[in-house]
């Protein structure tokens, strides 16, 4: 490659099924604003926008507004118990692999805090791969995806031209067509292939072991 290529990733949804650690702390969250959420609860449409509105959507059904309480119940728990709740998709390890050996330059670009971002990629084993890990932050600021997105071209000095958004969820996509960027849905995560087609995805990846090679064919 003449020049260096960007892979821009999402995290839950893309890298790995964080599900249960998500579920088990939302639930805690909603107990301890007095609610009785029932256990099996499915918040998998809601995972991947920003924190507070999936609880604001989930409080809605309660008639609560007390969103600030309730994400900080989530993260006290997921802090402490749901973070690493959470696996690798098969084959993940392994594109990811391909892409650093390949000579892309990859960077995390979650909603999820950074803090939690980083302590999770670390566990896995994965945080070597990755030139940048970026997440949310307390002020708020970077808690939606073409902000996020924005932030990271211009802190990392990546021209959009030459970058590419990989992510499961409408919201990814819209992030990264925001900032000019090309965009791949994966279908294994919690979007649906209707929900990323209607966002206007470049292209589609029907599984990890395709990633590596779709995302090369894209860039070169």
């Amino acid at each position: 490659m003449s020049q260096v290529h960007s892979v821009l990733l999402d995290l839950d949804g893309t890298l790995i099924d964080s599900r249960p650690g998500i579920a088990a702390s939302t639930l805690a969250a909603l107990r301890s604003l007095g609610h009785a959420p029932d256990d099996t609860l499915d918040i998998t449409t809601f995972i991947g926008p920003p924190l507070q509105d999936m609880l604001r959507a989930l409080l809605q059904a309660h008639g609560d507004h007390r969103v600030d309480d309730a994400v900080v119940a989530y993260r006290q728990h997921y802090g402490d118990i749901g973070l690493f709740d959470c696996a690798l998709y098969p084959n993940i390890r392994e594109a990811l692999q391909e892409m650093h050996g390949a000579g892309l330059r990859l960077h995390l670009a979650t909603s999820k805090r950074e803090l939690f971002a980083r302590r999770i990629l670390e566990h896995l084993g994965l945080d070597s791969l990755f030139a940048a890990i970026h997440g949310s932050v307390p002020s708020g600021a970077l808690d939606h995806k073409p902000e996020l997105l924005a932030h990271i071209l211009s802190m990392r000095n990546i021209a959009a031209c030459d970058s590419v958004m990989v992510g499961d969820r409408r919201h990814d996509i819209a992030g990264a067509h925001a900032v000019k960027m090309r965009s791949l849905g994966v279908l294994w995560g919690y979007g649906s292939r209707d929900e990323l087609e209607a966002a206007g995805a470049d292209r589609l990846v029907e599984s990890p072991a395709d990633l590596s090679r779709i995302v090369l064919s894209m860039l070169n």
